[in-house]
């Protein structure tokens, strides 16, 4: 069995990078659906299709861990999947999100003030709010919307990107920590971290990733055997152009990416 990290588009290529880093000798499969993103301004109803879809082309491609590094996704779609889906299609596969490893490292230094920076659909749904209270209950948490910081991303207009940056930093000046609560927002750390002051903890998903995974891999043994260990790196995308190319190119490096036609 593969471990599969899914994302919108191509920003989860960041989160997969730092696990091939810190656990090069498993076996990955990558898969972006760029045909459909940005996922952040679609409906709660889309996101769920096209992520359930997603779930069943990995599982078809011998994934028996699966990482959804997309947050819209784990927002919208995880508890679904989790509760009912996954039980009923593929009992033995397990999916994992991004949310609940990204809200335990915002609080471990005793944060009392935490932002949450993400698309619509992630603020909409509120689940980063919601995880962080029930890890502490008088928590302050202010979530904010940052719907042009993807596009921009994926355009590979970064000078873009650093002016939003300065834009939506100003609305985090006096907090503890900042959770960038995208998977392509790790793009943009080095921006966040110039503009705000020392004392924000910009919390990016790329470097704790890594380290959440191995440890649930260590106190989960019972997957961990089942999973394969040949080096082997397959990256897939539902739509792929040139410019997709360069993106990964840029995220990753010089890899080999494929455009799946269907599915399932």
């Amino acid at each position: 069995m593969k471990i599969g990290v899914f994302d919108s588009g191509l920003g989860g290529l960041v989160v997969t990078k730092a696990f091939i880093t810190a656990m090069p000798e498993y076996d990955y499969v990558y898969y972006g659906d760029t045909k459909h993103l940005p996922y952040g301004e679609k409906t709660s109803g889309q996101i769920l299709s096209y992520t359930i879809d997603a779930i069943k082309f990995l599982i078809s491609q011998n994934c028996g861990l699966i990482i959804i590094a997309c947050n819209t996704a784990t927002s919208i779609a995880l508890r679904y999947l989790q509760q009912k889906f996954i039980p009923s299609f593929a009992p033995d596969v397990k999916v994992l999100g991004v949310v609940i490893p990204t809200v335990e490292e915002a609080i471990a230094d005793k944060a009392a003030k935490v932002g949450v920076l993400a698309t619509n659909a992630t603020v909409r749904s509120h689940i980063y709010r919601q995880e962080l209270l029930k890890l502490k209950s008088d928590l302050e948490i202010k979530e904010v919307a940052a719907p042009e910081l993807v596009p921009a991303i994926e355009n590979n207009d970064f000078d873009l990107a650093e002016k939003f940056v300065k834009q939506y930093a100003k609305d985090f000046d006096d907090f503890d920590s900042l959770i960038l609560g995208c998977t392509h927002y790790p793009l943009l750390k080095e921006y966040f971290r110039k503009v705000l002051p020392t004392s924000v903890r910009v919390i990016s998903q790329d470097e704790l990733m890594s380290g959440k995974l191995k440890d649930y891999l260590n106190r989960h043994v019972e997957i961990d055997i089942c999973l394969s260990r040949n080096f082997e790196y397959k990256f897939l995308v539902s739509s792929l152009n040139e410019h997709y190319k360069k993106v990964a190119q840029m995220m990753f490096g010089n890899i080999d990416i494929e455009e799946i036609k269907t599915h399932v």
